[in-house]
């Protein structure tokens, strides 16, 4: 056997066609049944060992005709947000007997569509994803439901009517954002967004906006600027708002990203955050307590939403439950960006 041949991956297909027997003796012979002779489970297992073969758990499992496989689609496995609502996830899954397989769409909706076949041609038996920044189309979750594939959405959802979601309190905690940076010494505050045809923007940009009506503050379109959520979007936005002829003296940012953005262009133009623009960011990113100033954050119970996402599969996979929604609640991390001291 060569060295080269002993890299590749083995499968049961190839131990059976060296030894002229079947697939399903084999797999009786590296068990040890005792339907086998042991005779042939020798030669089985002296064979394996010399191929190098390794079980492959995902064709037992289907093999058995039993995956216990779950697929998790998020647009990012880098930051802590996404990795803690993995975490939740996983650990629902593992106590109640699942393996989950983690995919990214890195943000773009062709990959997304990949990721949704690459799961369904392992035989996963439902989905748990957040949508793209790119997603616009949603014929792809659409066709899991017809397969009746259970698939979660969370964070960034769809089809409400048609799929269960687990989200935050997107509007109320926009709203509450742009109340306390009102009560704070902020009079022109302005709002840095995704793309507009995803929910979770509309949502925080309804919470900012009413807001503003509620203490009878005009509404200037030339304050909102919504177009992708990345750190160089962000700094454009930013630049756009700060040269406005009369610009914001604070700033709404929908994620930390964009909120850091915001806080480099900021500083570049040598203004103070936040005597001079006060600034408040969402998700919380460990990052948010080591610039200077810490910024403001709405916190997730990420860990939580996970748990949540994966106890809705799962009810859904063994008891065939309706559609809910669940919103989990965030909290204002109040730090010094956020509050003027002038």
């Amino acid at each position: 056997m060569s060295s080269t041949n002993k890299k590749k991956h083995v499968s049961l297909k190839q131990l059976a066609e060296e030894l002229g027997v079947s697939i399903s003796t084999v797999s009786r012979a590296l068990k040890g049944s005792s339907e086998i002779s042991q005779e042939m489970i020798d030669r089985v297992k002296a064979l394996a060992k010399e191929m190098n073969y390794r079980p492959n758990p995902f064709a037992i499992s289907l093999l058995k005709d039993t995956p216990r496989i779950i697929g998790i689609i998020v647009p990012d496995i880098v930051t802590h947000f996404y990795s803690s609502i993995i975490s939740g996830i996983e650990d629902v899954a593992t106590q109640n007997g699942y393996f989950a397989i983690i995919t990214s769409s890195y943000e773009q909706y062709e990959r997304e569509k990949q990721c949704v076949d690459h799961l369904i041609n392992i035989r996963v038996e439902g989905i748990i994803a957040c949508l793209s920044q790119e997603t616009k189309s949603f014929n792809h979750f659409e066709d899991l439901a017809n397969a009746n594939i259970p698939i979660i959405l969370f964070d960034r959802v769809c089809l409400t009517n048609m799929f269960s979601s687990v989200v935050a309190d997107n509007s109320e905690s926009a709203r509450q954002v742009t109340l306390h940076l009102l009560e704070n010494g902020s009079r022109r505050i302005g709002f840095i967004g995704g793309s507009n045809h995803l929910d979770i923007v509309k949502q925080r940009k309804h919470g900012y906006l009413e807001a503003l009506r509620e203490k009878g503050i005009p509404i200037e379109r030339e304050l909102v600027v919504c177009e992708k959520m990345t750190y160089d979007e962000g700094m454009e936005a930013t630049k756009k708002l700060l040269c406005l002829p009369n610009p914001p003296d604070a700033i709404v940012a929908m994620n930390d990203t964009l909120a850091f953005a915001a806080m480099k262009e900021i500083k570049q133009r040598g203004l103070r955050i936040p005597e001079d623009v006060a600034l408040v960011g969402y998700t919380d990113e460990m990052h948010a307590c080591y610039v200077e100033p810490n910024l403001t954050a709405v916190t997730h119970q990420t860990y939580k939403m996970g748990e949540a996402a994966c106890n809705l599969l799962l009810n859904q996979l063994k008891n065939g439950e309706d559609i809910k929604q669940v919103v989990i609640p965030t909290q204002l991390q109040i730090r010094d960006s956020s509050i003027k001291r002038i």
